[in-house]
């Protein structure tokens, strides 16, 4: 149940992640309300999965995947562009995450 917690909780800091840029520096009411409510909700679900996870793998994994997400997101839907040395940095990451899963943390 906590890689259910933990993903839900990834899904909502993606969200985050776009709110965010929208929100214009919580100048735009709507996107502002959005960040900080899928914040909570990302929060809310990553506590529940630290009940089962090491606190400081089930934050790196939390926060990386959300990270590869978001550059993943930004690409597909936001014309942000997805070159080599970015494809790089997701490969590095995910085989972090690996690793990570691999210490048997969780």
């Amino acid at each position: 149940m906590s890689w259910l917690y933990l993903g839900i909780a990834v899904l909502f800091e993606v969200a985050v992640g776009i709110a965010a840029s929208k929100a214009q520096g919580f100048t735009q009411l709507w996107w502002t309300i959005g960040t900080l409510v899928s914040g909570a909700i990302a929060t809310f679900f990553l506590s529940l999965a630290l009940l089962t996870f090491d606190v400081g793998v089930g934050y790196a994994i939390w926060t990386s995947v959300a990270g590869v997400g978001i550059v993943i997101v930004g690409a597909l839907f936001l014309d942000q562009r997805l070159d080599w040395k970015k494809g790089l940095g997701i490969a590095v990451v995910i085989g972090g995450v690996i690793g990570l899963q691999l210490s048997g943390a969780a």
